[in-house]
């Protein structure tokens, strides 16, 4: 909507010439040690990022200066068109992310970042937005945003990370101080929303208070609970996913779970869900301390479901080789150990706080995984009855759901 000197036109513009890309969008990282624990700032999980050559750093600083110091919010229109921009990508997005939308939403119930990551990203922001772009008036939106920003874009609540040569890096922190001075004016000092917050330090061998650190913070009230909801859409294929809540990245269980999850992919899902069902695609996959199935423009609903269950009897049977968990093995650490670019090195530790020591202490667990692991995990945490999970299918409309009682239709 443009800042300080320049309509939304010469905004574009500047940032076209002076950087690589400039964006703010939500993120929200759970604790790598507990799955009930998720990182906090006031703004719970803003992240901004941008880059850009050397020589135009002050300028990049200068344009996040002026959103953050003098941002324009009195153009209607222009909100307007952004509104149904965005509200249209979102529809639009469903008919081919719908895997997407129906993961984050069965994960809802089961973490308190599954629900936050519902609300910033899932089905409930598609029906927000649509709500929005449907008002035929957005005075009372523009009168908002100038509080919001002042809740967000507040300097005492921002960690920040520089990724730079090293023959640079004194001057680019040296900018990162300008503009951290720049935007003091923004600083909103704030009683504390809440008490059940935890200060981690980023570097888990510093002392409390000597470096950055991370706010973590708990949800007393959430309690994980069951819930199956189904979205009618107006295509003929169905999204698919069942979530099941396990165990957050550190327990010894995770590793053998990760390679459930590849496992049962290759050898069981991806032959049961696409080769017989006619699926587009299908698989299982884990994080945030949750086991994930899914299926990808399935011809078939509650059918997949069966499908899910039956992987989970496949692998407590026995029904797989030492080449089949090799194989896993390989497809996992073909991710674990995936090339970084330069211009990401550090930010998974600085997002998740995971260091090398846990990411080695994780390889490790990795190589140990057998298959009487496998079994054992698989019905522990995924057998009927040992879960708890959460379901959600978008599709056309479904007569045996419609007669079903136990699921939620929006």
């Amino acid at each position: 909507m443009g800042c300080g000197g320049l309509d939304y036109r010469q905004q574009a513009q500047q940032m076209e010439l002076k950087t690589g890309g400039m964006s703010i969008s939500t993120s929200v990282n759970p604790d790598y040690s507990n799955m009930d624990m998720y990182e906090q700032s006031d703004s719970q999980g803003v992240l901004l990022s941008s880059s850009c050559l050397e020589r135009n750093l002050p300028d990049m600083f200068h344009l996040w200066s002026d959103i953050f110091n003098s941002p324009h919010f009195d153009d209607e229109e222009r909100l307007r068109v952004l509104v149904m921009m965005s509200a249209q990508e979102l529809a639009n997005g469903i008919s081919y992310s719908g895997h997407m939308y129906a993961m984050t939403r069965a994960a809802r119930s089961l973490t308190p970042t599954g629900e936050l990551q519902e609300t910033f990203g899932g089905m409930e922001q598609v029906k927000f937005m649509k709500r929005i772009a449907e008002m035929p008036d957005l005075t009372q939106v523009l009168r908002t945003l100038p509080r919001i920003k002042r809740h967000i874009l507040n300097p005492l609540n921002m960690r920040c990370a520089v990724n730079s040569t090293p023959q640079k890096m004194s001057d680019a922190a040296g900018q990162l101080d300008n503009f951290m001075s720049n935007v003091a004016s923004n600083k909103k000092d704030r009683k504390p929303v809440r008490s059940d917050i935890t200060e981690r330090p980023l570097d888990s061998l510093a002392a409390p208070g000597s470096g950055p650190s991370r706010k973590l913070i708990t949800e007393p009230n959430f309690k994980p609970c069951q819930m199956k909801t189904f979205f009618p859409m107006p295509f003929p294929i169905n999204f698919v996913s069942e979530c099941i809540r396990t165990v957050p990245f550190t327990h010894e269980d995770y590793a053998s779970l990760n390679i459930l999850s590849r496992m049962m992919t290759a050898k069981y899902l991806h032959r049961e869900i696409r080769e017989k069902g006619g699926a587009y695609g299908g698989g299982a996959r884990v994080g945030g301390g949750l086991f994930t199935f899914y299926s990808y423009r399935d011809p078939n609903s509650v059918q997949t479901l069966s499908t899910f269950r039956k992987s989970v009897d496949w692998v407590r049977s026995g029904q797989f080789t030492q080449q089949d968990i090799d194989e896993a093995k390989l497809s996992v650490f073909s991710a674990v150990d995936s090339p970084v670019a330069p211009s990401n090195k550090g930010m998974g530790r600085f997002l998740s706080g995971i260091t090398d020591e846990l990411k080695q202490a994780h390889r490790e667990r990795l190589f140990a995984v057998t298959d009487k692991s496998l079994v054992d995990v698989a019905g522990r945490y995924l057998g009927i009855g040992q879960r708890t999970c959460g379901v959600a299918i978008l599709g056309p409309e479904n007569d045996i759901i419609k007669k079903d009682p136990s699921w939620v239709v929006k």
